[in-house]
C-alpha cells in the first residue's frame, strides 16, 4: 500500500492556508509551519482596549473565490464566513469639498444618477469604459489569471499571444480611463483602486482598471467579524480535514539536495517532507530561505532580487473613539488629495507626502462586536513608499508626520470635526513592521509590483524552475496580489503540485 505523501507549507497566510486545505482534501498529509502565533499573515487582527481591527485587507471582492475553498471541502460557506453585500460600497471625499461626498453604489441605476450629477457626458463615457474593460476581464480570467506559465512555450505560442494582444496592456490605467472620461473626479474614482495591489494608475498596466469594474458589477461585501474571520475559518476547516499547524515556528531554510526539496529547517529542527509549498514572500524566500545557488538560477540571485520592482507600502493607524460616528453611513471611505497624481507619483518616487490620500474603514458600523458599546473603531490606511524607494528612513517622526496630515484632513469630514478629543486607543503599523513581522521584502505590502516585466509568465511561478518538489504561492507569485487573486495563486500552486505528483506516480 502506497504511503500518504507529505507536504510542508511554510506560512499560514491566505495562500498558505488555501493551499493546505486543497492539498489536505486531495489526500496529502499536510503540515503548516507559521512563525506567528495565529493564522492569516497580513490578514490578521489587532485587539486592544476592547476594539477589534482588521490588520491588513478589509475589502471583500469576488466573494465566490472566498466561498470556493469551503465548497471544495463540502462545507456551507455561510457556516464559516457569513457575508453581507454593501450598498453603497463606499464613499469618496475630495479635499476641496470634503463635507460633500459621493456614495458609490453597485446598483447601476443609483451609480448612474451619481455620475450624471457630476457630468452627464462622462456618465456615458463610463458605460463605454465598462464595456471595454469587461471584455478584457473575460480574456484575463479565461487565459491568464487561472493558468500557470511553467515554461516559455506556455506563453509564447500563437493561441496565448492572440489573447494577450486583446488585453492591450501597453497603456496605463489612467490613460485608458481618460479615453472615455475627462472629469477628474470620476477619473479619480476609477483610478485609485490600482493601489489595492500596490501599483500606480499612472504607470500600471491599464488591465488593472478591472478592479473598479469588479466592484461595480459584482459588489463589495463584508464578512461578519471582519476579514480575519476568513483566516480563522480556513484554519478551522484545515484542522477539521485532519491537517496540522505549528505556530511560533520560524522556518530558517528550505532543504534542497541534488535539485530536489526534501523538507525544511524550522526552530533549528529538520522536518522531512515529500513536497514543500512556500507561502513566505517570494523575494524573502528566494534570498533567505534558499541557500542552494542552482535553485536561485540567474534570475533570482540576491542582486537580482534587490533590483526587482516592488509595490508600495502602507502606514496604518488603528484608532478607538469614545463615540459613534453617526454622521457617516459608509463602512469604506476614501479621501482623495487635491492632486492625486502628485500624491501617487511621490509614493513611487520615494518622497515624503505632504498631501496624502487615505482610506478609512469602520468595521464596527456593521459588526458591533468590533468595538465597545456606543463606540467606533477607525482603521486608517495611507499608501506610502516601500523602504528601498523611500529617500528617508522611516522613524517615529515619520509616523507623526503622517498622523498629523491625516488628522488635519480627517477633521474636515463629517463626524470627525473634533476627532482628537475622542481618541481613547491608538496603534500604528509602518513599513518597518511589514518588513520585520511579515517578512514583506522592503516592507512592500503587496509583494512584487505587477508591472509588465513582472506579470504573467515574467512573474515568479508556482513551480520552482530549478528545483523539484518545491512550489511557491502568495502575492509575489503569479497571478498577483489582492486576496481573490492570492486565492487563485493557491489554486494554481496546489494543482501544479498534484500534477507533478501524478506524473511521478505514472513513471513508477
Amino acid at each position: 500500500m502506497e504511503k500518504t505523501k507529505s507536504v510542508v507549507v511554510i506560512g499560514a497566510g491566505v495562500a498558505g492556508l488555501a493551499s493546505a486545505i486543497r492539498l489536505q482534501k486531495a489526500g496529502y498529509d499536510v503540515e503548516i509551519y507559521e512563525r506567528d502565533s495565529n493564522p492569516g499573515g497580513k490578514m490578521n487582527r489587532i485587539e486592544k482596549d476592547g476594539f477589534t481591527f482588521d490588520l491588513g485587507p478589509t475589502i471583500v471582492m469576488m466573494p465566490e473565490l472566498y466561498r470556493e475553498i469551503f465548497e471544495l471541502a463540502g462545507r456551507d460557506p455561510d457556516d464559516y464566513i457569513p457575508m453581507q453585500k454593501l450598498d453603497p460600497m463606499y464613499a469618496v471625499f475630495f479635499s476641496e469639498q470634503s463635507q460633500d461626498h459621493y456614495e458609490i453604489s453597485s446598483n447601476l441605476v443609483e451609480l448612474m444618477k451619481t455620475l450624471e450629477d457630476i457630468d452627464e457626458k462622462d456618465a456615458q463615457g463610463f458605460l463605454t469604459y465598462l464595456e471595454k474593460i469587461y471584455k478584457r476581464f473575460l480574456v484575463a480570467k479565461e487565459h491568464f489569471l487561472q493558468k500557470p506559465f511553467r515554461n516559455g512555450k506556455d506563453f509564447y505560442n500563437p493561441k496565448v499571444l492572440r489573447q494577450a494582444l486583446k488585453l492591450r496592456t501597453l497603456d496605463s490605467a489612467d490613460s485608458f480611463i481618460g479615453k472615455y472620461i475627462k472629469n477628474d473626479k470620476i477619473k479619480s474614482m476609477l483610478s485609485f483602486q490600482t493601489l489595492y495591489i500596490g501599483v500606480s494608475p499612472y504607470t500600471g498596466p491599464s488591465l488593472y482598471t478591472i478592479i473598479p469594474m469588479i466592484e461595480i458589477l459584482y459588489g463589495v461585501w463584508f464578512i461578519k467579524g471582519g476579514m480575519h474571520t476568513m483566516a480563522k475559518s480556513m484554519e478551522k476547516l484545515f484542522l477539521e480535514l485532519g491537517g496540522k499547524i505549528n505556530y511560533n515556528c520560524d522556518v530558517q531554510q528550505i532543504l534542497i539536495k541534488n535539485g530536489k526539496a526534501y523538507g525544511i529547517q524550522a526552530n533549528n529542527q529538520v522536518v522531512h517532507s515529500d513536497y514543500v509549498m512556500c507561502n513566505a514572500d517570494f523575494p524573502h524566500a528566494m534570498k533567505h530561505l534558499i541557500q542552494d545557488q542552482r535553485t536561485k538560477g540567474k534570475k533570482y540571485t540576491d542582486k537580482k532580487i534587490d533590483q526587482m520592482k516592488y509595490s508600495c507600502s502602507c502606514f496604518l493607524m488603528y484608532i478607538g473613539l469614545d463615540k459613534k460616528v453617526e454622521q457617516l453611513d459608509t463602512v469604506h471611505n476614501f479621501y482623495i488629495s487635491q492632486s492625486l497624481k502628485r500624491n501617487i507619483d511621490d509614493i513611487f518616487e520615494g518622497n515624503q507626502l505632504n498631501d496624502p490620500s487615505f482610506y478609512v474603514y469602520i468595521g464596527s458600523k456593521l459588526d458591533e462586536t468590533m468595538a465597545p458599546k456606543d463606540k467606533d473603531g477607525l482603521y486608517i490606511l495611507v499608501p506610502v513608499s516601500e523602504l528601498s524607494t523611500a529617500k528617508d528612513e522611516w522613524t517615529h517622526e515619520t509616523s507623526q508626520h503622517y498622523r498629523e496630515q491625516v488628522m488635519k484632513k480627517l477633521s474636515t469630514m463629517p463626524g470627525f470635526e473634533d476627532i482628537e478629543e475622542h481618541i481613547i486607543s491608538e496603534t500604528h503599523i509602518t513599513p518597518m513592521d511589514f518588513k520585520h513581522r511579515f517578512n514583506a521584502y522592503n516592507g512592500a505590502c503587496f509583494g512584487l509590483r505587477p508591472n509588465l516585466t513582472q506579470s504573467n509568465h515574467l512573474r515568479p511561478q508556482s513551480k520552482a524552475t530549478y528545483c523539484e518538489n518545491l512550489y511557491f504561492t502568495g502575492s509575489s507569485t503569479h497571478p498577483g496580489a489582492g486576496v481573490p487573486i492570492v486565492l487563485l495563486s493557491a489554486k494554481i500552486a496546489s494543482e501544479e503540485l498534484i500534477l507533478d505528483d501524478e506524473k511521478a506516480y505514472e513513471k513508477i
